[in-house]
């Protein structure tokens, strides 16, 4: 056993005998280096000039000049990764309402909602006629179980226009005066990819809204963000302090670009950002002018997005077999739609795959799922694509098969067990599709590589509960969502790192602790693979380091 631990130390690290100083020297008795051995080793690790210049023993390493950090128990990772996310969008939330109901914020009923927005309204010194936003309303946590309407919103105001997101981001919920300054009513007719939800046997809109009959009260409402750059910074604490060093910005536009780019240029951003614009609504016009693959300060253009459908919790998910039980008005055979039909989807994976454009594709439902394997399966690509599913939250056993074939690699949402698992079991899906949904362990059993992610600000990028939510898949009232589906700690560590680079194509500088890559670095309180998976909730974020830099430290 002695002879096995210093095979495996030996091999995992440098001793370079001339490395004499150093910027920072970080010692840890439990440092996982992520390079395949499934145990914390006592090491330190010497950084310069933002890289990883020497791992060796502690001894060797009170030899090198410079600032010496010694964690003792306390666990050093590679910085956790966010395989899929929006940066920007987390920005916008940190100005407007939070509506969601708990652990995320205190909502639990419509009276609830109605009195956060009015406290918000006489806390914000709003004037009449400017736009009240709030995110993360969720009908299937309110007492009502319904979405809020614009009845319920005309009592919070009738001279401040409202907009409402849900918390899935796919649906929204507007007052009279946003309809009114949108130009909706009852002669608008539904958007191809969306609908206006109407009164019981009428065609006067009720407030709510999915999927692309959003867009204009949202882009309309964007008015109210105030203070963009400021609230950049405050996303990019966000992620420092949940142990994060490469951010996603996940359906990005040329406004939130600029923004970002804005921000970097101001020193606002301390942490890599990757931004994927959304590829279906002309962004062909502008491909010379776009940078793909490159770093620009802190900011590098990925890829590109595409939306197929919506979100199994909103119940706009685009699914093979019918919802469990079906939404607002909608028949018993009701299975969710596409937001774009195959054609076009199969017209932008080829346009962009003949490109060598990594492509990053939203897909809730297993019929959305199809398409994108469909696409794929058809543009015949022969290079290193690395294509991704996101979300993937209900792809079979026989689609996982193809997408092995076809080198698309899923990205699973596992936080959804716990914040939705019981909702999916009881009301979207049933319980025999419920308990397979994000289904890891059988990803994992195919030797495919996969990741995980929270989809912040959908639910706040806490990369511990993410940690807990994919290894234990408990949900809201403590059941197990799928025993079959648990994979190891270490497992779920790889989603959030060395994957999660791989996924990004930075797996040569990013997601594990070597020599020659970046100093990117998160230290836990304890050491995540020697507690019991149940525990996992227990770790707390002592600092992070991005490029060699502390951008967070605990203080407490």
């Amino acid at each position: 056993m002695q002879y096995l631990f210093f095979f495996l130390l030996i091999s995992s690290c440098s001793y370079d005998q001339n490395v004499k100083e150093a910027d920072l020297i970080i010692s840890s008795n439990k440092v996982i280096l992520m390079t395949g051995n499934e145990q914390a080793e006592r090491l330190s690790v010497a950084v310069k000039n933002k890289k990883i210049i020497w791992i060796g023993p502690q001894k060797k390493a009170k030899h090198i000049q410079g600032k010496h950090i010694d964690f003792g128990n306390q666990a050093v990772l590679p910085g956790f990764i966010d395989a899929h996310g929006h940066a920007s969008y987390l920005a916008f939330a940190t100005q407007v309402a939070n509506i969601a109901s708990p652990p995320v914020g205190t909502i639990n009923n419509i009276k609830e909602l109605q009195a956060e927005l009015k406290k918000f309204i006489n806390g914000s010194n709003l004037k009449p006629g400017e736009w009240v936003m709030g995110l993360g309303y969720d009908d299937s946590l309110l007492a009502e179980q319904r979405h809020p309407t614009k009845d319920d919103l005309d009592e919070v105001s009738t001279e401040h226009p409202i907009y409402l997101i849900h918390v899935s981001a796919h649906l929204g919920a507007a007052n009279s005066l946003g309809l009114s300054l949108a130009n909706i009513s009852s002669e608008t007719q539904d958007p191809p990819g969306g609908k206006i939800r109407r009164y019981e046997n009428s065609s006067e809109p009720n407030g709510v809204f999915e999927e692309t009959a959003a867009y204009p009260l949202q882009q309309l409402a964007m008015s109210a963000y105030k203070d963009p750059i400021g609230s950049v910074k405050k996303a990019m604490n966000i992620y420092a302090r949940n142990g994060i060093t490469t951010a996603q910005d996940g359906a990005s536009s040329p406004e939130t670009i600029s923004l970002m780019q804005a921000a970097d240029a101001q020193g606002m951003i301390n942490l890599d950002i990757i931004s994927y614009p959304i590829g279906q609504n002309g962004l062909d016009k502008n491909l010379d002018s776009i940078n793909f693959g490159n770093y620009e300060g802190r900011l590098k253009i990925g890829g590109i997005k595409l939306i197929l459908d919506g979100s199994p919790q909103g119940k706009t998910a685009y699914l093979t077999e019918p919802y469990y039980k079906p939404p607002h008005s909608e028949s018993d055979s009701y299975k969710g739609y596409p937001l774009i039909p195959q054609s076009e989807v199969s017209k932008w994976i080829k346009k962009y795959a003949d490109l060598n454009i990594p492509i990053m594709a939203h897909a809730n439902g297993d019929a959305a799922a199809d398409m994108l394997i469909k696409a794929v399966k058809d543009a015949d690509i022969n290079s290193d694509h690395r294509t991704i599913m996101i979300h993937a939250q209900t792809v079979r056993e026989d689609q996982l098969d193809q997408m092995k074939e076809l080198k698309i690699i899923p990205s699973y949402f596992s936080t959804h067990t716990f914040y939705w698992g019981d909702w999916h079991r009881d009301s979207v899906f049933g319980e025999d599709r419920a308990m397979r949904i994000s289904p890891t362990k059988s990803t994992l059993n195919r030797n495919m590589p996969f990741t995980v992610h929270n989809d912040a600000p959908v639910v706040p990028p806490d990369m511990i509960r993410l940690l807990w939510s994919t290894t234990n898949r408990k949900t809201r009232s403590g059941k197990v969502l799928g025993e079959e589906q648990k994979i190891s700690t270490y497992s779920a560590l790889e989603a959030m790192t060395i994957n999660a680079a791989h996924q990004h194509f930075e797996d040569d500088n990013k997601g594990s602790i070597e020599v020659g890559k970046l100093a990117d670095l998160v230290v836990l309180s304890e050491d995540p693979l020697s507690i019991s998976p149940d525990q996992l909730l227990t770790l707390k974020v002592i600092a992070t380091y991005s490029h060699g830099k502390e951008i967070f430290k605990n203080e407490k």
